[in-house]
């Protein structure tokens, strides 16, 4: 198994799942089923493969339901971080869970799924990291390789893969993924309460700080009841 850069991952999963909806009336997203198993444990499963030992899960959204179910888990070993007072937005979410949170560590969405590449992404991260230039290095996507997904795409990426913002009604050639590898240097006099990693993204990007990795895998964007029979069937295929 290659080294990777980091043992532990903060797992994004208090977000209130609005497009998932009617089947998130009753239950978080992370806990809707994709192939027999909650979404979460889709990402939590590919963590613990790839041999990261310690994820960092906050909760908002019927939260105990959520918290009780990864609790469950004996690998990766989780964390609560408890975002039941207030949402915090994924910037704010990252900096009430920073003091769990090695530096670097890893970064994922909860409703994340993906058939690996040649390597595992973690793995391609890592070997990718150079904390010298890059405050946050994402694991982006071709359109090719991308399920389920009609936008217009986020990013573009220079030979070095420094990445820059899609014009407003221009398409971009790359797909952030959800799944990101950052320094504690990105979390560096952020704003306080609730706020978007995009603050701290568009800074390094200013600094020429932020970087991408294409993945070479195939990644399926969950985020409507629409898209779980494609990425079932997908997955069964292989």
């Amino acid at each position: 198994m290659s080294k990777l850069a980091s043992d532990t991952a903060m797992v994004m999963a208090a977000g209130l799942g609005k497009r998932m909806r009617p089947l998130t009336a009753t239950m978080p997203k992370p806990l809707v089923r994709v192939s027999g198993k909650p979404l979460i444990d889709h990402a939590l499963d590919r963590l613990a493969e790839a041999g990261v030992a310690r994820a960092v899960v906050n909760v908002h959204y019927l939260a105990d339901a959520l918290e009780a179910h990864v609790l469950e888990r004996a690998h990766p070993q989780v964390l609560i971080s408890d975002e039941r007072a207030e949402l915090l937005e994924t910037g704010g979410g990252l900096i009430k869970a920073r003091d769990h949170l090695p530096d670097p560590f890893f970064c994922l969405n909860a409703d994340n799924i993906w058939l690996e590449g040649p390597r595992d992404a973690f793995a391609d991260l890592s070997a990718r990291w150079n904390p010298k230039e890059m405050d946050a290095l994402l694991l982006v996507v071709s359109h090719a390789r991308a399920s389920n997904f009609n936008g217009p795409g986020d990013f573009h990426m220079d030979p070095r893969g420094r990445l820059s913002r899609r014009s407003s009604g221009r398409i971009a050639p790359f797909i952030y993924t959800g799944i990101q590898l950052i320094s504690h240097r990105l979390l560096r006099n952020a704003p306080e309460g609730k706020f978007s990693t995009n603050i701290l993204w568009n800074r390094a990007i200013e600094e020429d700080r932020l970087f991408g990795l294409s993945f070479t895998g195939r990644w399926f964007e969950v985020g409507t009841p629409d898209a779980i029979k494609p990425t079932e069937d997908a997955i069964e295929r292989g």
